[in-house]
């Protein structure tokens, strides 16, 4: 009976350990473009996008740099949010240097002409030597410990809100609308990463229109603890209509030294209800001491600059921390009330 007890005991003990085990995510900066890698408890990874081509295999070294650290051996899922140049050029020079199982998209690119064309080839060419899912709004990512939900894929998103969610969204009415986009940003894939309590929003480049439909007329997505600002920053995405709904704690900012980071997208997101902090990967130049983060909240301050980027590790309890890889400082967050 007393071995039996004892084992009662050491499995609580493995389970309890199990269950502390945190999401991590981590922000590599690709000089504006996107590559977000998410590992969950489990250990399993989904990176999403890859960042720029050329400048010597940059965004690709400091891709796998990343994964190494974080104690991969391969990615077992990459998603592409779209077929632009500084999100899936990087795409054929990080397969040939780090494994990558199952590529997961909106299917072909919406885009013609030699450019796109290129891109394409270059992402197929990779996906040949690996899985390949095509996803649509609704679909599950299977990947263990954590829950991955396609909220947004080639123009179309959730039919059906979330569980968390439905409530109609009061900012909806005075909401302007941009002319329609017809590029690859407004077919954006975009994901909610859950685990537990705590809830990660990545939509990639998806500009205003597509983002008021994902919460108009009533929010499909509810509330997240923390949100990467859509399309770097820049103000043809992240209206108030959906940044002031999703009523992040924390926002980041995947920006450049030159690229993302307007005046208007700043004061969007500052004025989000129940934001505590905004962090970026860049300090932006055009922006200005008076726009930018502090100092502490941004991972890179020079334009020529080492690619250092942000780390967050999340408890299944809502609770998380921020860490800035070039000064050490760190931030924890308490769960959501």
């Amino acid at each position: 009976m007393r071995w039996f007890l004892s084992l009662l005991v050491c499995v609580a003990a493995v389970s309890a350990l199990a269950a502390a085990k945190t999401l991590d995510i981590h922000f590599v900066d690709v000089e504006g473009g996107q590559a977000t890698l998410i590992v969950s408890p489990s250990g399993q990874s989904i990176l999403v996008d890859a960042g720029w081509p050329g400048f010597n295999g940059r965004d690709s070294n400091r891709i796998v740099a990343a994964a190494k650290k974080a104690g991969l051996k391969q990615i077992d899922f990459f998603v592409l949010t779209h077929y632009h140049r500084d999100h899936v050029g990087g795409v054929p020079e990080l397969a040939e240097k780090f494994p990558v199982i199952t590529y997961v998209d909106h299917g072909p690119n919406t885009e013609t002409g030699a450019a796109p064309e290129e891109l394409s080839a270059g992402y197929m060419k990779a996906v040949e030597k690996g899985k390949h899912l095509v996803v649509k709004p609704g679909d599950t990512i299977p990947i263990r410990g954590i829950d991955v939900k396609v909220v947004t894929a080639r123009g179309e998103q959730l039919a059906e809100p979330m569980r968390e969610a439905g409530q109609p969204n009061p900012l909806c009415a005075a909401a302007p609308r941009q002319p329609p986009d017809p590029s690859e940003n407004a077919r954006s894939t975009g994901i909610l990463v859950s685990h537990d309590r705590f809830r990660f929003l990545d939509i990639g480049d998806l500009t205003w229109n597509k983002e008021l439909d994902l919460v108009c007329p009533v929010n499909r997505i509810g509330k997240v603890d923390v949100y990467l600002t859509t399309h770097h920053g820049l103000n043809t995405s992240g209206p108030a209509g959906i940044v002031h709904a999703l009523a992040p704690r924390v926002a980041i900012m995947n920006n450049g030294a030159r690229k993302g980071g307007t005046p208007e997208a700043w004061r969007v997101v500052r004025g989000s209800p129940g934001l505590e902090d905004l962090w970026q990967v860049h300090f932006s130049i055009a922006g200005g001491k008076e726009n930018n983060a502090p100092e502490a909240f941004i991972a890179n301050l020079e334009e020529q600059c080492q690619g250092l980027g942000l780390s967050l590790a999340a408890n299944a309890d809502g609770s998380f921390q921020v860490v800035n890889h070039r000064n050490g400082y760190k931030k924890s967050y308490k769960p959501r009330k």
